[in-house]
């Protein structure tokens, strides 16, 4: 796993597996008495960083999220799970894969709520990006997940030359052509 002539380590995705678990309390609930996704989003980075920083050794910072859809809504007094394992390595970045099921204590029914990938940054002491230990793949599961995250890193940058390539045009006039059909309009 670890190598003392400075050549690559590489590391398990087991090594920084983590769970948390934790308690939906009411103070945790938004006005409509669920659970708030901020509530949610806030443990999912905490998690993301706990298993980030335990594959790098170093600490790590958020630097992208891909899709946080809630697919569920959580009660408070559910106990919520999040479970996160390194799905990717690049050089000095990381994908974390972050699984969310909400449990109700009461009678045991189990809901998948979410799941996103946080791309984690491996920094050192002087807040400069720092190489990060390659990936030991340990199932079949695990290629499948490394494979699918180097394709959305693949798919993210094409969207964004894409979207770069969107130009705004000079005149109002098509600015109502390219508007028309949809629910806005232009202030006079």
């Amino acid at each position: 796993m670890c190598n003392s002539n400075n050549t690559t380590i590489y590391k398990p995705v087991s090594f920084s597996a983590t769970v948390i678990t934790e308690l939906m309390i009411p103070s945790y609930s938004n006005f409509g008495g669920k659970i708030h996704g901020g509530i949610i989003l806030s443990l999912m980075d905490k998690v993301a960083y706990v298993c980030a920083a335990k594959h790098a050794g170093n600490y790590c910072v958020t630097a992208s999220i891909d899709a946080v859809d809630f697919l569920q809504p959580v009660e408070v007094g559910y106990l919520v799970s999040l479970m996160a394992s390194v799905n990717y390595v690049g050089k000095t970045s990381l994908v974390v894969g972050i699984k969310v099921v909400s449990e109700n204590i009461k009678t045991n029914e189990i809901f998948h709520t979410n799941t996103s990938y946080f791309t984690m940054v491996a920094k050192d002491e002087n807040n400069q990006t720092i190489k990060v230990p390659g990936l030991i793949l340990e199932s079949r599961e695990q290629v499948r997940r490394f494979l699918e995250a180097r394709s959305r890193k693949e798919l993210k940058s094409n969207y964004k030359q894409e979207a770069e390539k969107v130009v705004m045009p000079d005149h109002e006039v098509l600015w109502r052509e390219m508007l028309s059909g949809e629910r806005c309009t232009i202030a006079n």
